[in-house]
This record gives C-alpha cells, sequence and structure tokens, in this order.
C-alpha cells in the first residue's frame, strides 16, 4: 500500500465555467487554465501519480500540447486511473479539500465524489471531499483563486506474484484478465 498527495491552483477569470470535481458549479468565474482547469480533479490525479511512482500531470498532460487545450480533467482522471490499474494499483481511497471563498460548495459536494468515484471506477464512499474558506486570507480567501489538496491510499492488486483477481478489498473493479 503507497500513500501520495496533490496540489494544485488556479486563478480565477471572468468568462469561463467553474468546473470542480466534474461538476460546473454556477458562479460568476471559473478558473483559468489550458484544460478546464479543474483544481479539485488535478490534485487527486497528482496524489494517484505520485502514491504509484508514475511523474504528475504536467508530465503525463504537459499545457504545451493542444491535444488538453480544453479538456475535460476527468477525461484525464480516467487515463491516470487506467495507468494505475496497468501498474497493478487500485484506489484505496481519496480525500480531498477545496480552498475557496465562495462560492458555497456544500451543495455540490455528492455531486463531486460521485463523479470522481464514476471515472475511477470505484464507490463513492472511497471518495471524500471537503470545502473550506481561509477567512478571506491570501489568494484563495480574497477571491483571486482557488486551490485544492489531495491525498490518497493505493493498494496492490498482486500478494507477492500472484494476482487477486477481485481487485482491492472495497475496490468494485474487476482485474483485467
Amino acid at each position: 500500500m503507497r500513500i501520495g498527495i496533490g496540489y494544485d491552483v488556479h486563478k480565477l477569470v471572468e468568462g469561463r465555467p467553474l468546473v470542480l470535481g466534474g461538476v460546473t458549479v454556477p458562479y460568476e468565474k471559473g478558473l483559468l487554465g489550458h484544460s478546464d482547469a479543474d483544481v479539485l480533479t488535478h490534485a487527486v490525479m497528482d496524489s494517484l501519480l505520485g502514491a504509484a511512482g508514475l511523474g504528475d500531470i504536467g508530465v503525463l498532460f504537459p499545457d504545451t500540447d493542444e491535444r488538453f487545450a480544453g479538456i475535460d480533467s476527468c477525461l484525464l482522471l480516467k487515463e491516470v486511473g487506467d495507468r494505475l490499474w496497468k501498474e497493478g494499483w487500485c484506489v484505496g481511497n481519496i480525500d480531498a479539500v477545496v480552498v475557496a471563498q465562495a462560492p458555497k460548495l456544500r451543495p455540490y459536494i455528492g455531486a463531486m465524489q460521485e463523479k470522481i468515484a464514476e471515472t475511477l471506477g470505484i464507490s463513492k464512499t472511497q471518495v471524500s471531499i471537503k470545502a473550506t474558506t481561509e477567512e478571506g486570507l491570501g489568494f484563495t480567501g480574497t477571491g483571486q483563486g482557488m486551490a485544492a489538496k489531495a491525498v490518497c491510499l493505493i493498494e496492490s492488486l498482486y500478494e507477492g506474484s500472484a494476482p487477486v483477481n477481485a481487485g482491492c478489498d472495497g475496490c468494485p473493479r474487476k482485474a483485467e484478465q
């Protein structure tokens, strides 16, 4: 078993949708970035990649590659999940926090959990998402941007050299034959 940590930050700007955890949240500003700038999904991806020793999203999906311009970050998360699976890892759990002064995110957290879980082929109970403010302090507190932090636990699909056909405990994804 391994743990990983991820962090991402993006600037808030007018004229872009606000996408967090694959869910479009109604707000007058969105996050600026090469892709959809989904800070939550980016932090989750980096935590998973780090735990598996597979680099980071900047290496796999560089912002210099036009294929990723405006892309839905959940498509990238699916690829990360598939890479982990091929390397013999499954997700034990993900715990993440979004740091934003506004908008209030509580009404959207359940949908974010569902979207991330569905994208990775895991149970919603394996994904925890929280939101917090910084009480008006820093770039997130003044509404200039948003940040997200994520930690994860991944588990090996193998015990010794024999594959575990049912996948990890609690992981509904079946081992590929």
